[in-house]
């Protein structure tokens, strides 16, 4: 491990010296989050703080991930074009999610960004195309159970499966990005989780790109802290939640992802279950307001409580999940 730790604080480092002029810079352009009015209103201060901080992690992972397996890269090897598929996914989904940042500020639909139904279809292109490449390209198709010794192969359904897994870990994190520093420690925990458990399984290059996520999440925390002077986006979010399920389907135990996010599915079902409370009850609402994190604002927890709260459940629903990729 001392490798992949190492490598750890050196994204960090490289990542936090370039907070400043990347804050500036967004300044400059006048990329600042637009905040939603039916949002709690003490976070109307936090209109106008730079959004799209999901570039100051995505930058140093991809250069020193490729720089790390240029070898591999350009020899085509399996370990080449096992982390092309990470490194990929977190810059397409990022990508998506920088389009869909930039059209929520400047474009026709500001504040809501790209229509839903069209950035939907293209994360699961994106999801199907990855997938395909684990299918296929590195004969990814089983599943680790608790207590069972051999991996189970689930043949084609493996496709739909990971699909699924991907596009909704990928809008759990961005639904769980809505206060400062609670995706970026979520995140950071389950990347860590992760890279624990592929530590365990000897698959040393996803330890190396885990714990290089890791540091860059460290660094953008840095500025994220509240009050936050940095936003991640969904250039940030949608890039994370995506590129976290690749590497849960890529160590094969995709099963305790939901336990290892657990904050993420918290929150995501918070919304499934306001949205369809609503309707049955033809305008009631289960939840003060949806995602969970603004329920318990609204309860009284301060923001800080919230964070620090929600990120003590996702570490010891890490500790837990590790515990079972070891059984």
């Amino acid at each position: 491990m001392a490798w992949p730790l190492t490598l750890g604080a050196i994204s960090f480092f490289l990542a936090v010296i370039w907070g400043a002029p990347l804050i500036r810079l967004l300044k400059t352009q006048s990329l600042g989050k637009q905040i939603r009015i039916e949002e709690p209103t003490k976070h109307q201060v936090k209109t106008g703080t730079p959004t799209m901080g999901g570039i100051m992690v995505i930058v140093p992972v991809v250069i020193i991930t490729a720089a790390l397996n240029l070898a591999n890269l350009m020899g085509n090897t399996l370990i080449g074009r096992s982390v092309l598929v990470p490194m990929g996914t977190l810059l397409l989904f990022g990508t998506l999610g920088a389009l869909d940042d930039l059209a929520g500020i400047r474009g026709r639909r500001q504040g809501t960004g790209i229509l839903g139904r069209y950035k939907f279809l293209w994360e699961v292109a994106f999801a199907l195309g990855f997938t395909l490449v684990l299918y296929s390209g590195l004969e990814l198709r089983s599943v680790a159970i608790p207590h069972i010794p051999e991996k189970i192969d689930i043949g084609i359904w493996y496709i739909p499966i990971a699909a699924f897994i991907i596009v909704a870990t990928s809008n759990a994190v961005n639904l769980t990005d809505g206060l400062d520093s609670l995706a970026g420690w979520t995140s950071a925990i389950a990347f860590a989780c992760y890279g624990v458990i592929a530590f365990l399984q000897g698959q040393s290059y996803l330890v190396v790109f885990c714990f290089t996520v890791v540091g860059a999440l460290l660094a953008f925390l840095w500025y994220n802290a509240h009050p936050a002077q940095l936003f991640m986006g969904d250039t940030g979010s949608l890039a994370l939640g995506a590129t976290l399920a690749v590497v849960a389907l890529m160590t094969g135990q995709w099963l305790i992802l939901p336990l290892i996010g657990l904050v993420f599915v918290a929150e995501t079902l918070s919304v499934i279950i306001q949205v369809a409370y609503f309707k049955l009850t033809k305008g009631k609402r289960f939840f003060k307001m949806a995602p969970l994190h603004l329920h318990f604002e609204l309860l009284g927890w301060s923001e800080t409580q919230v964070v620090q709260r929600f990120w003590l459940a996702g570490l010891l629903a890490g500790m837990l999940g590790i515990a079972l990729a070891l059984l």
